[in-house]
């Protein structure tokens, strides 16, 4: 065995995209997140501001329609960032709308420009086609989550036996070695730290101690690979709730820069056991997005012209819309389905 021969058989064409030496990750984590417990509460205007800059390499938590932070995408859309480069891991809904606002530029694909069952992405699809918005790697689910486990165990990368001989690999930051042990080729996926991710959680409390009912996905990575990390919340609850469940904590507070209390964040899209999706609503954003006039006026009611977050869920149907969101979730009703009919 010859672990001074570590042999690198091939190497995907893309950039390598927000890859750090862990050591010096380590002590970029110990001098910039605050370890003692404080009030982390703040507007979304607030943490917006603070933490998401132009250019930032951002990561969104939860997975395509589901228990996606809304209420800070639309506040990055509201002030206007530029620049900006996706970690499109899972990405449809956040993904679609920070593009078509001509906030994003530059991502990173596994999933993306779909909108699932209810069809393609006009207007992030278009942005592609058109070069306002480039490809820098591709990866598939798996591996791109990997690189948060990376980064996540403080390694450099993470092996696996994914990718390899596939147009994906071509096109991804990974590199194929000779396995030392084994002699037999072996993929490396690169660790990646984002400069902010914001995850939508059903409760935390004002340090940022964070639940999450259901499926977690790959938040819990994530939010450990993360330089900077917004929570947006359903709910603020008192920390004694919280350490009578710590089996349900699945961020810790020492993580967490931001807690922004936010109910119905993350509509129209499904918040588990709250709130269904909002098929009218996004079915009503898809069909405007096929035209640049119809996402302008879009934007125009539903972003700028709402002062934050609760005008739009007034925007939207207000109390009636939620209250029947809600049912439809807890099987109280039959959901509408708009795209179903095509």
């Amino acid at each position: 065995m010859n672990f001074d021969n570590f042999e690198i058989l091939y190497e995907g064409e893309g950039p390598l995209i927000n890859w750090y030496d862990p050591d010096e990750m380590r002590e970029w984590f110990r001098d910039n997140k605050r370890r003692e417990m404080f009030d982390k509460r703040m507007s979304v205007k607030e943490a917006v501001s603070k933490f998401i800059k132009n250019g930032s390499y951002i990561a969104s938590g939860g997975f395509g329609h589901i228990r996606v932070s809304m209420n800070i995408i639309y506040e990055i859309i509201r002030q206007r960032k530029r620049n900006l480069i996706m970690a499109c891991k899972t990405a449809v809904h956040d993904s679609d709308i920070l593009i078509a606002a001509g906030v994003v530029d530059r991502v990173e694909v596994a999933y993306a420009f779909g909108h699932e069952l209810r069809g393609l992405s006009p207007a992030s699809r278009r942005a592609v086609e058109e070069g306002r918005v480039k490809v820098l790697t591709e990866w598939s689910n798996a591996a791109f989550q990997w690189r948060f486990k990376a980064a996540a165990m403080g390694l450099p990368f993470i092996p696996a036996r994914v990718l390899a001989g596939t147009d994906t690999f071509r096109k991804s930051s990974a590199k194929i070695v000779r396995d030392p042990y084994s002699e037999k080729p072996i993929v490396l996926i690169p660790a990646c730290y984002p400069d902010v991710a914001f995850i939508h959680v059903h409760r935390a409390d004002i340090y940022g101690n964070s639940q999450i009912d259901g499926i977690t996905i790959e938040d819990l990575e994530l939010a450990r690979a993360a330089k900077r990390l917004i929570i947006t919340t359903e709910e603020i609850v008192q920390t004694e709730k919280i350490r009578s469940e710590p089996w349900r904590t699945t961020i810790p507070y020492f993580l967490v820069d931001a807690v922004v209390e936010q109910p119905y964040g993350s509509h129209p899209c499904n918040m588990p056991l709250l709130y269904y999706y909002d098929e009218e609503h996004i079915a009503e954003y898809i069909q405007a997005s096929k035209t640049d006039e119809g996402l302008k006026e879009y934007f125009n009611k539903y972003v700028y012209g709402a002062s934050d977050f609760w005008e739009y869920l007034e925007l939207i149907g207000g109390t009636k819309k939620l209250e029947y969101l809600k049912r439809v979730e807890q099987l109280r009703e039959t959901p509408i389905v708009p795209w179903a009919s095509r």
